[in-house]
């Protein structure tokens, strides 16, 4: 479910400390229900998803369209991205953020990880157009349990990147958040119910 832009700069994320440049562009509430300490176990699927990001036919085609897009008009060289025309948000991090948990790197996406708390996680992606932030916080879901809520943050490059922003808004939202959402959903459930089988097998065995 797409959230107000309020559930993310409402709450006292240290991303605002480092991130103040950038325009909060989405907020989504993550299907991950869960308790207090589990954030890790949702980096840790993000991290070792190795296979496509979007699970349905009409969003892996615009992710297909989108990096031949970049490939034929140059948006996406190293040059242009994180460590070439942009600096990393690391440099920004506070004594306590850098010397702390950085975070996994993603493969199946091209986000390098920033830092890494018990209830924050964030990577950062550059191109040509955009300097885009994915922020995980992990916050009550108003029933005593907890659960995933994703923001993406933009700096964009000039108008050229206010552009591209606007121009690809509608297939973000139509084809592909929704089942983004949807796949990090069901394959939460199926490593949470792996997660319980294999502490009852434990239980068992010490039995």
């Amino acid at each position: 479910m797409r959230l107000p832009k309020t559930a993310h700069t409402s709450r006292p994320w240290r991303i605002h400390e480092i991130a103040g440049d950038f325009q909060v562009e989405d907020v989504w509430e993550l299907p991950t229900p869960g308790g207090p300490d589990d954030l890790a176990h949702l980096v840790d699927q993000f991290a070792q998803d190795k296979g496509e990001p979007i699970d349905s036919p009409v969003g892996r085609a615009l992710f297909a369209i989108r990096w031949k897009l970049g490939a034929l008009f140059g948006w996406d060289k190293p040059e242009d991205g994180v460590g070439g025309r942009l600096s990393t948000l690391r440099d920004r991090l506070p004594a306590d953020l850098r010397e702390g948990p950085r975070g996994p790197d993603l493969t199946a996406v091209p986000f390098t990880s920033v830092y890494q708390t018990h209830d924050e996680w964030a990577a950062e992606m550059g191109n040509k157009t955009v300097h885009g932030v994915m922020h995980i916080g992990w916050v009550p879901d108003g029933a005593g349990g907890y659960r995933g809520q994703m923001a993406v943050l933009v700096k964009s490059n000039g108008l050229f990147g206010g552009l591209y922003m606007a121009g690809i808004k509608p297939f973000r939202y139509l084809g592909v958040y929704p089942a983004l959402i949807r796949g990090i959903g069901r394959e939460w459930q199926a490593r949470a119910a792996d997660r319980s089988a294999g502490s009852a097998g434990a239980v068992g065995s010490a039995g």
